[in-house]
């Protein structure tokens, strides 16, 4: 539980990770206590679209930028209803917010949605501990007095792990809703919803797609309730080996060979359909400067990324699936990991990131001009 308190920021507070590693800093945000798995995000901006990025339940989350908060917060740029992150940790944080759009602090916002975070600490240390020993199990304690180090610790150790948590359900809408198209409508996709961000659907409307969001347990027959041109899976929280029902669902839309596009868990989704493996990453990729290579272009693209868990797929040879034959379409220029799939005998692809890039980078962006031709494509 935690307390919502107002001038935290000489309340003591500590960040602990499950191997006992302890940094001691200041409250911010809210004061209490809080769990979650420790990540670092490397982008310099955009943490308000960070926060509220429904992939990021249960995990703390680590800042690499040093000084974060000086943009403020506003009403616009959320990607969902609340903030999902379980705890924030920065070193710097603003202490006063500084642009014309800005309608509150960080700080503030953090404080209304009971969200425990901590300043003051070394955050390059934490990042390098973090990429050396992996994301792990941690825990933010805040108050004037706090129980010893070994209690916090063990706290954190009785936690549960990411690998193997099944999360996605809890972040999707309960209920059918539709983004209508802007300008005149071409084409009507049925969007499942394991995390959406709000500017993923934004980005269909803008190239005439009315967008029907169906909930996380949607059935073939509710997805196939209206005429549609084409299915999308979104991203979401959790490791994609727990996910049955999403995969049982693509295996039905592939079998009806209905235009597919997936993104991050997507991604992991379609990988699994397919009869691939998934694993969890040391440390994953998160943050909006991460280089990707498009294998079927040969472009590099600076993308927008969050996830912890990824596909085991053969890099350098295509393979047969019960969908016919299948390859990596994009890999991960820092570590080789794979980062986009697609079939070849039938009109169906994924990415392992984020085409829509609030806040940015745009490279991505022609992924839903790819998924648009596909549509086109079926109809001709």
């Amino acid at each position: 539980m935690t307390t919502s308190t107002r001038g935290t920021a000489k309340v003591p507070a500590v960040l602990v990770l499950e191997d006992g590693r302890v940094f001691r800093g200041r409250a911010y945000g809210a004061v209490g206590e809080t769990f979650g798995e420790a990540v670092f995000s490397t982008g310099m901006t955009g943490y308000q679209e960070t926060l509220t990025d429904p992939s990021y339940d249960r995990q703390i989350v680590v800042a690499t930028a040093p000084q974060i908060g000086n943009t403020g917060w506003n009403d616009e740029d959320d990607e969902s209803s609340r903030i999902w992150v379980s705890g924030y940790v920065v070193r710097d944080p603003a202490r006063i917010p500084s642009n014309w759009r800005a309608q509150r602090s960080l700080d503030d916002e953090l404080v209304a949605q009971d969200i425990v975070g901590i300043s003051g600490i070394d955050t390059r240390a934490l990042t390098r501990h973090l990429r050396e020993r992996g994301s792990m199990r941690s825990g933010i304690f805040s108050g004037e007095t706090l129980p010893a180090d070994t209690e916090l610790v063990q706290k954190v150790q009785a936690q549960p792990a990411m690998k193997g948590l099944s999360l996605y359900e809890e972040v999707a809408t309960k209920e059918t809703y539709v983004v209508p198209a802007v300008g005149t409508k071409r084409f009507t996709v049925a969007a499942i919803d394991l995390g959406i961000k709000g500017m993923t659907p934004h980005r269909m409307a803008e190239r005439g797609i009315e967008v029907h969001v169906l909930p996380a347990t949607a059935t073939v027959e509710d997805v196939y309730a209206v005429a549609l041109d084409g299915v999308f899976f979104s991203n979401g929280p959790g490791d994609p080996a727990t996910a049955e029902g999403p995969v049982a669902l693509m295996t039905a839309v592939l079998e009806r060979r209905t235009p597919l596009f997936g993104i991050c868990f997507g991604n992991q989704i379609l990988g699994r359909a397919l009869g691939f493996g998934t694993y969890k990453l040391k440390y994953g990729h998160r943050g909006i400067n991460q280089p990707v290579q498009d294998r079927t272009t040969g472009k590099v693209e600076v993308t927008a990324h969050n996830h912890g868990f990824a596909v085991d797929a053969p890099l350098d040879k295509v393979s047969e699936t019960p969908f016919g034959r299948a390859e990596v379409s994009h890999v991960c220029l820092n570590d080789q990991v794979v980062e986009g799939l697609q079939l070849l005998d039938q009109p169906a692809f994924s990415v392992q990131y984020h085409p829509e890039a609030a806040a940015g980078p745009h490279d991505a962006a022609y992924l839903f001009d790819r998924f648009v031709s596909l549509m086109e494509g079926q109809r001709a």
